[in-house]
This record gives structure tokens, sequence and C-alpha cells, in this order.
């Protein structure tokens, strides 16, 4: 658009040239075309003059924004050549203190790697101690137990067929195996003391008076065995301050309502374990178990969603854990409410997998991050025939998606060397640590839990010990330990 003042500047031109025409006709008698051509001369020669004139300026003025612009691009290339050399230096330090972790890093593992094989030597050891003392004790006299280990084959043949004539010998091994059997009868009585009516009976007084307790059991991962997550494990405390395993329970619950609000307690206690846990270690985690009635109750999850809500910004390191037949059996309402909660940032965990039909990519798009399957059916082999996939390649299937694959119940150092050809990264089980009850800061778990807690149901949703059946409200009925062999004997040694 034309500025005014152009548009000013013309109309004075055209003024001064005709007024200069017009004298010159009027006053000096020039005829008008001579005066009109003198007119247009002094408004052609006033145009040139204005072009020229502004011409100049506009070139003053690109001349002084050109030398801003260079002034200015000449700092920012002093700026940026600042910014490179730092950048420099920083990726010099990077480099250096990357070079000297993996050196720290490589003679670390070379130590571990030295001091696991003289455990794994000394576990060795003391296990073949262990068998010679269990192949010694059901003999009656010293004589016999060390020929077969010194005597000639002769010798040894001879023993053999000494034996049977022996009358003590037919008679000791049904002494050891009829001692245990009482335990079990008693286990079951104190299990089935209290009647359904009782028990729910149980059940409201401790909802009611807050005696609704968790247990921490450690994920470690492997094979370094390092803490990476706890689960939550509930137990139930009656009148009597005795232990209830949620197996006992948890049906109960279900059939009577109280289920959410057992649920809604459990979730806050994980929520305080969970914040006293991260002032410590910011990368820890909690497993927290949520049944499948209050995920399809909306009031009971309306509960839920309100509270973890609350606590968002603990998303990452709260694992809501379902079960394997919950995620199958999923509704309308329930499949809602599990996407209400993948939305807000939590993940899920998997358990109680009773075969490896696994689905991942669907499990991975409703925000399953985690899959805890019993070690002893990973090892199976009948499940190589009967599953899509080997279980050896489950872990890399699980891993393409973004899903941990879990080993539960371990007991046995047999089985970890097992899982990790598996390349299982985590593992649980009473092998690692049983589920111990919290200390009085509720920041971790207390290192002596009693005998009956160590032989406590696993999962807190009633998953089953894989070979203990006590109960914590019967302690005196616990049967004697099995003999354990490798790091596990030596560790009870100690």
């Amino acid at each position: 658009m034309i500025r005014i003042s152009t548009i000013f500047i013309a109309i004075c031109m055209v003024l001064v040239a005709a007024s200069l025409g017009l004298v010159l006709y009027s006053v000096a008698g020039i005829s008008g075309t001579e005066s009109a051509i003198v007119a247009l001369t002094a408004l052609t020669f006033l145009i040139l003059y204005n072009a020229v004139s502004m011409r100049l300026r506009d070139r003053s003025d690109v001349g002084g924004q050109i030398a801003d612009l260079s002034r200015g691009t000449a700092d920012l290339a002093r700026q940026v050549a600042e910014f490179g050399r730092r950048l420099a230096a920083i990726e010099g330090r990077i480099a250096s203190s990357n070079s000297t972790n993996s050196d720290r890093i490589q003679s670390v593992v070379g130590e571990i790697n030295e001091l696991g094989g003289l455990v794994r030597q000394l576990a060795s050891t003391v296990s073949t101690h262990e068998d010679l003392l269990a192949g010694a004790t059901p003999t009656p006299s010293p004589a016999p137990v060390a020929a077969p280990e010194l005597m000639a084959p002769l010798d040894l043949m001879a023993t053999v067929e000494e034996r049977p004539v022996a009358p003590p010998l037919p008679a000791a091994p049904p002494a050891p195996a009829a001692q245990p059997r009482p335990a079990p009868a008693l286990q079951t009585q104190a299990a089935n003391g209290r009647n359904q009516t009782q028990l729910l009976a149980t059940l409201r007084n401790a909802i009611d008076e807050n005696r609704i307790d968790i247990f921490l059991q450690p994920m470690v991962t492997l094979p370094q065995r390092k803490v990476r997550f706890y689960e939550a494990v509930t137990r139930l405390r009656d009148e009597r301050d005795q232990l209830i395993a949620a197996e006992e329970f948890i049906s109960i619950a279900e059939a009577s309502g109280l289920i959410g609000r057992i649920d809604n307690m459990v979730m806050l206690r994980c929520v305080q374990v969970l914040r006293r846990l991260m002032v410590r270690n910011k990368d820890v985690g909690v497993f927290c178990n949520v049944a499948a009635s209050t995920l399809g109750n909306s009031t009971s999850f309306a509960q839920c969603l309100d509270f973890l809500e609350a606590n968002r910004a603990l998303a990452p390191s709260l694992v809501l854990e379902f079960k394997q037949s919950t995620f199958r059996n999923l509704g309308p309402a329930e499949t809602e409410n599990l996407a209400a909660l993948a939305q807000r940032g939590f993940r899920f965990s998997i358990d109680h997998v009773t075969d490896l039909r696994i689905e991942p990519r669907e499990l991975a798009d409703r925000g399953v991050r985690f899959i805890k399957v019993p070690a002893s059916l990973l090892l199976d082999p009948r499940q190589a025939s009967t599953s899509d996939i080997h279980p050896s390649d489950l872990s890399d299937l699980l891993g393409r998606f973004g899903i941990d694959l879990i080993a539960e119940r371990i007991e046995g150092e047999r089985a970890v060397v097992d899982l990790l050809d598996y390349d299982v990264r985590f593992g649980q089980g009473f092998l690692f640590a049983p589920p111990r009850p919290l200390r009085p800061d509720g920041a971790s778990a207390t290192g002596g839990a009693s005998p009956n807690q160590a032989q406590d149901i696993q999962g807190s949703n009633g998953s089953a010990s894989p070979s203990q059946g006590t109960t914590s409200g019967a302690p005196s009925s616990a049967p004697p330990p099995q003999r354990t062999t490798g790091n596990a004997a030596l560790a009870r040694r100690i």
C-alpha cells in the first residue's frame, strides 16, 4: 500500500509544476503550450529527485539493518562455537567415565564369577557331606557304613548279602517315615478349626479392627539376585494374633462381598510401603494383588480408582496384579475399568498362570508388563508339546512386546541354572526369601521370619507354596523341614 507521505509529496510536486507553468503563462507571457512543457519538465525533475533521494535513504536503512544482522550472526556464531566446545568437553568426560565404569564393571563381574564358583564348590561339598550323613543315619552300627566306602568290591558284595540278615534294618525305615505323619493331620485340623461362619466373623472383625497385614516377598534379578520388586502378600490376624493365610479367607471374602474393602486396605498399605521404599531406592516397585470381583464391582472399583488417581505419581512403581483367569474372562465392565487404570499410567501383572497359551500382543495392548509363571511350569518338558511356543523362547517373545517374564516358586539352585538358559530376568521364591513382615518403619521386610511364616502360602490371593503347606495359625504342628542341598543348605547352616 502506498504510504500517505508519498501521496502527499506527489500532490505537492504536481502543484509546484502547475504553479510554475501558470506563472510563466501569466507573468512572462509565454504561450500555453510552452508553459505546459516547462511545467511537465519541472514535474519530471522533481519526480527524479524524489526517487533518487528515497533510494539513497532506503539504501542507508538497509545497510544499517545488514550491519545489525551481521553483528547478530557473528554473536550467534560465537555462542554456537562455545556450545560446541562445551559439548565436546562433556562428551569427552562421558566417554572417559564410561570407559572407567566399564573397567570397574568388568573387574566386579570377574570377582563375582570367581566368588560364584567358590560358592558352588563349597555348596557341592556341603551337599556331598549331607548326603553321606543322610546315608549313614539309618544304619544301626558304624561298621556297615564305612564298609561300602572303604572295602574292596568283594567285601562290598559280602556286606550287601549280609544286610537282609540283620534284624534292625527292616524296622528302621518306618520310624522316620512315621514321625511326620501326625503333622499333616494336626495341620488339617488347625486349618479347618473354624467353619465358614466363624471364619466370616473373624474376617469381619479383622477388617473392622484393621488387622489386615501385608508381608513382603522380594523379586530378584537373575543371575545377580538383586532385589528389584516386592510382592505384597496379605495375611489376616485373628483375635489371638494368629496369622491366617490368604487362601483360607479369599473365597469367603469374595462370596460375602468383603474383598473390595480388603483390596482397598491392601492398596493403601502398598502405597505407604512404596513411598517409604522409594526414599531409599527410586528403582524399587511393589506388586499389589487385585481380585476380579473388585475389578467388576463399580462401587469398590470407584473407590480404588479415586485412591489411585490421588497417587498417580507412583504409577510407574505400583504394579497391579491379576490372575490369568481374570484376564481370560473379562467382561465389558472389567475391560473398561482396566482401560481406565491403564490410561492413568498403571502397569499390570499376571499370576496364577496354569498354561503357556499366551497372546503377548493382546496383553501388551491392555497394559500388561509382567507375567509370573511357576518355575515348574517353565521347566516342564510337556509344555513344549502343549503350548504354541517352547518355554525357552517365551522370554524373548514377551520381550518383543515390552513384557518381562518372572519365574516364581523357585526352591532350588538347579532350577535357577535351568532358568538362566531360558533367559529369565527375574525370579521369586523361597530360595531367595520367604514372605516376611514389615519392620516398624515399614520400609522393608524383617530379617527374622519365624519358621511358620517362612512356610506361608505364597501369593496374597491364595497362590500356594510349592512344597510347604502349613499355616501360620498352627506353629506347633509344622513338620520338620526337608533336607536341602546346595546354596540353600549352606545358607541354612550359616
